[in-house]
């Protein structure tokens, strides 16, 4: 995809001094960013063509978030209009076109980090994944001495490398290659050799202009050696998503890694030529290791796929219950939230856990997980996101006004830097407290198995209870013709005033209208059939049960 470029320049961990920008850049960046905010309505109406069944899209999740510190699926159907992001992505094809022709050539192409929720992404995914490729490629980055004397991320190794390309087709291939380079160090700061360094994964993703998506799973590790030593940041690009097992097969790549870096490229190959695994499926790779000899190494895919991307203990690690809460309400009802923290990894597992907060809902407009410094100014939006941002940055940030910015960081003073001020209110008082008690099973040692099954346990019953009631509002005057929603009579058949409140909000939100239209345009014989509709039923019927014994 077209957008701004920006010089990268390295050579110190720390930020030292801010890297100088053009003037003109500046200048162009406020006055198309102020230009776009003073444009302030949120659009609904996402586009849908209709042939997407709502439960196939959520059959099977996506996600990315890794497992130790910090993604999704561009299924079949990509011609899926972005909505608000899909104008972000034209404007910086304007930003790029009006600053290029002041930038040197060797300056990298950015692709812009839009991500969808990890649900939606990964649940495009249908096929039996066998006979589909792990990865695309794999490219190792590290910060290079330039002739300036500075360090600049270089793509040192890329496996495999592709043959037969047509021009446009290298062009592409080229631009998401740069792009990999500003994802992978986002940090836009001097760097210089290190002799300590705390390895870190996380997770991206790469959306073009046309809407195409490719998932990047990034671990960064100081390579063994003495003395002084660039980091490396080893990059998968796959087109499934499935952060679970690529962060066990980062794990491989750093063992090797330990050894020798020849090392890494068999067990690559031999990763490559395996299919990947279906839900509940597992597949082994076999891989020789001197001194060790041939080892196995198994991958399982869990069976509640859409969980499999999500680790839901780092967001219970840097929030109470109470603050999960409130950030759950902001995000229900689409509104703009920064979180910011130190870690990249902290990033990108508690913006994705968040987002699979919502299931069956789908979060639809920009989610970011970790902001390059060069893309900041996208906070000025004013559609809704959800964005991660380093901490360093967050004096860029804080100025913006009805937003909720979230500080993940220990040592910090206050959670909620800025806030509405209402996020406690949101949410029927009574729902809210059945969510806190059933959070309550959970505790501090809780395993990630134990989380997956308690989290999902706490959230999903609200949804149900909230607006579990749709199917009875959805007009078919034939079965082969689609449905027609009933707003009106949806609210009105609901008892409670302050759950009828909180849904005559909701019920406007983008993720809500994709969901109806979805259930709209499916055929007849399908209602009933989904795992929220299940869950529906087996809530209505336990119901039924205590009504029928009082």
């Amino acid at each position: 995809m077209t957008s701004p470029r920006g010089t990268w320049i390295f050579s110190s961990m720390r930020s030292k001094t801010r890297p100088s920008q053009d003037e003109g850049e500046n200048n162009f960046r406020r006055r198309l960013f102020s230009s776009f905010r003073g444009e302030r309505q949120r659009s609904k109406g996402a586009e849908d063509d209709g042939t997407t069944d709502i439960e196939k899209r959520r059959a099977l999740s996506d996600g990315g978030i890794e497992t130790s510190k910090g993604v999704f699926l561009p299924g079949e159907d990509q011609d899926q209009e972005l909505g608000a992001m899909k104008r972000f992505s034209s404007m910086f094809s304007s930003f790029r076109g009006k600053i290029s022709k002041d930038r040197a050539s060797k300056e990298p192409d950015l692709l812009v980090s839009t991500e969808l929720s990890p649900v939606e992404e990964k649940s495009k995914e249908q096929r039996y994944a066998s006979g589909q490729f792990f990865f695309e490629y794999l490219v190792v980055v590290t910060p290079k001495l330039t002739k300036e004397g500075t360090y600049e991320p270089q793509i040192i190794y890329q496996f495999p490398k592709k043959d037969g390309m047509v021009r446009f087709q290298k062009e592409e291939e080229e631009k998401t290659l740069k792009a990999l380079k500003l994802f992978c160090f986002p940090e836009g700061v001097n760097w210089a050799p290190l002799t300590e360094y705390c390895s870190e994964t996380f997770s991206f993703v790469l959306t073009d202009v046309d809407g195409s998506r490719k998932n990047g799973y990034c671990r960064r590790l100081l390579p063994y050696g003495k003395g002084a030593r660039p980091p490396e940041a080893y990059c998968i690009i796959s087109n499934v998503a499935c952060f679970g097992l690529f962060s066990n097969i980062f794990d491989e790549v750093e063992k090797r890694r330990k050894i020798s870096m020849a090392m890494i490229y068999p067990f690559m190959q031999s990763l490559r030529e395996s299919a990947f695994p279906a839900p509940g499926h597992t597949v082994s790779i076999k891989s020789f290791i001197p001194e060790r000899g041939t080892e196995t190494i198994s991958l399982t895919r869990p069976t509640d796929s859409w969980l499999e991307h999500v680790d839901f203990r780092t967001l219970f690690n840097c929030l109470s219950d109470e603050e999960v809460l409130l950030v759950f309400a902001a995000t229900v009802l689409e509104r703009r939230i920064i979180f910011i923290a130190e870690e990249l990894g902290t990033l990108s597992q508690v913006i994705h856990a968040v987002a699979v907060l919502l299931y069956p809902f789908i979060w639809q407009h920009t989610l970011i997980s970790i902001i390059p410094e060069i893309l900041i100014d996208v906070v000025m939006a004013p559609t809704p996101y959800l964005l991660g941002v380093q901490k360093r940055l967050a004096d860029q940030v804080t100025d913006q006004t009805e937003v909720l910015v979230v500080d993940l960081s220990e040592d910090r003073k206050e959670t909620f830097i800025k806030c509405m001020g209402d996020e406690d209110t949101i949410l029927p008082h009574k729902l809210k407290e059945e969510i806190r008690q059933a959070l309550g099973a959970k505790n501090d040692k809780s395993s990630l198995e134990e989380l997956n099954q308690v989290v999902p346990e706490a959230f999903l019953p609200f949804f149900i209870k909230t607006v579990g009631h749709f199917a009875k509002h959805i007009v078919r005057n034939d079965k082969d013709k689609q449905g027609e929603f009933q707003p009106r009579n949806f609210c009105k058949a609901i008892e409670s005033k302050s759950t009828r409140r909180f849904v005559k909000k909701f019920v406007q939100t983008q993720m809500f209208d994709l969901f109806i239209q979805e259930v709209e345009q499916r055929p007849a014989s399908q209602d009933g059939t989904g795992f929220f509709e299940r869950k529906i039923a087996e809530y209505q019927k336990k119901m039924r049960e205590r009504a029928k014994k009082h």
